[in-house]
């Protein structure tokens, strides 16, 4: 999504910088070139060797370093950019820029830039409350520079409030149109609705004890973050276990099959797109039982199991059904006639075969399969597979 683009990260100093460093590496896996200046304050935090072993690149720290001045000096690199992220952007940084003060070398280049500049806050609820930073903020905003976070939550300090650096996806979502990139890529999914269902379900036998697989539900938060990214508006449905994903993706935490059902029926009418990723449970427990079932005086017990209802046929055929439906077929054999079998007996548009044995691991890979193609998706890290199935969809609307 960012392949030949310039990023220059200027590096403020505070306890957020740790979360930079993730930030970095996300922005090299979308094909960015990334480059890096560290206040001094910065750099009791993190060492330059921290970012400069993660993008391959030498840090920026000293504005009077000869040697740097003569290979690429603050002029040729703010020039390099594409767009330039202040992350974390702290209260002196931001004081400094409104203000036209250039005594150090991040200062300097952000006088100097004539690119995107993206600002992400982080600080103390107090000091980003405080009367000068509120002015500050508002004369940066007043100029056209654009800020993200912070956002409200624990603080490294141990208090609450307004203060924390944004989550580097949300970064990232940020600042791809500003380094020159469509958010979407080409316009294709801007602003369309996307639902994603995701993980296992757990169906109740007692107060204790359940029914479940071994999905870890992954791939379904990285179809999320990923179409979220490319600009969809994004309706997670995530069953227990789902990694965390943005705070801007609507998210419905679901325990049940039935769970599962109610959120998708609501949140599917009239979507763009539906992905069925969700390893929902084929059956659950006829009878139930409120308390804990104790083991003794039970050598051996029976249970009846009832089928669940089928998520992914219901969607597909419902009067206002998404535009496109996807499902997943986990299979351990004979892959693409099981899928090809379910693309026709579920009414969907397409069908990803993958093997069972990914199930709940960091790696995937499978089969495109739809009405005229059968394509392999080489996959790779679960967020590569999420990227692959993206693309694909992409390619395939009409």
């Amino acid at each position: 999504m960012l392949n030949g683009k310039h990023i220059l990260i200027g590096i403020g100093g505070g306890i957020a910088v740790y979360r930079v460093a993730e930030l970095a590496r996300m922005l090299i896996k979308q094909g960015a070139t990334v480059r890096c200046i560290m206040t001094r304050a910065a750099c009791e935090f993190v060492t330059p060797l921290t970012f400069e072993a993660l993008t391959g690149e030498k840090v920026h720290t000293e504005l009077f370093d000869l040697t740097s001045e003569r290979e690429m000096g603050h002029i040729q690199l703010a020039r390099w950019a594409d767009a330039v992220l202040v992350a974390p952007a702290t209260a002196n940084q931001l004081a400094k820029y409104a203000h036209g003060i250039a005594d150090d070398l991040l200062s300097t280049l952000f006088q100097v830039s004539e690119k995107p500049v993206l600002l992400a806050p982080a600080m103390n609820v107090s000091m980003w409350n405080a009367p000068a930073m509120r002015a500050n903020v508002a004369i940066l905003k007043e100029r056209g520079h654009r800020f993200i976070g912070p956002e409200a939550g624990d603080l490294a300090c141990g208090e609450q409030g307004m203060g924390r650096l944004s989550e580097p996806q949300d970064i990232l979502a940020a600042l791809m149109p500003m380094a020159g990139n469509e958010p979407d890529g080409g316009g294709k999914i801007a602003g369309q609705r996307w639902v994603i269902n995701a993980g296992p379900t757990h169906e109740a036998w007692d107060s204790v004890r359940i029914l479940t697989n071994r999905a870890s539900g992954q791939l379904g938060a990285h179809l999320a973050n990923a179409a979220h990214l490319l600009g969809a508006e994004v309706t997670l449905i995530a069953g227990p276990g789902t990694p965390a994903s943005s705070p801007a993706i609507r998210r419905m935490d679901v325990e049940s099959a039935s769970d599962m059902m109610t959120a998708c029926d609501q949140a599917a009418d009239h979507a763009d797109v539906f992905i069925g990723t969700a390893a929902v449970s084929d059956y659950h427990f006829t009878e139930t039982h409120s308390g804990k079932i104790k083991r003794e005086g039970h050598g051996s017990l029976k249970v009846q199991l009832t089928a669940n209802p089928d998520i992914i046929a219901h969607i597909a055929r419902m009067p206002n059904r998404p535009a496109r439906v996807i499902a997943f077929a986990a299979e351990s054999d004979n892959h693409i006639e099981h899928a090809r079998e379910k693309l026709q007996r579920k009414g969907v548009d397409a069908v990803i075969a993958n093997d069972a044995s990914h199930m709940g691991k960091a790696s995937g890979r499978g089969w495109w399969i739809d009405a005229a193609t059968c394509s392999e998706l080489p996959g790779g890290s679960k967020q590569s597979f999420a990227e692959q199935i993206i693309h694909k969809i992409m390619e395939t609307q009409t």
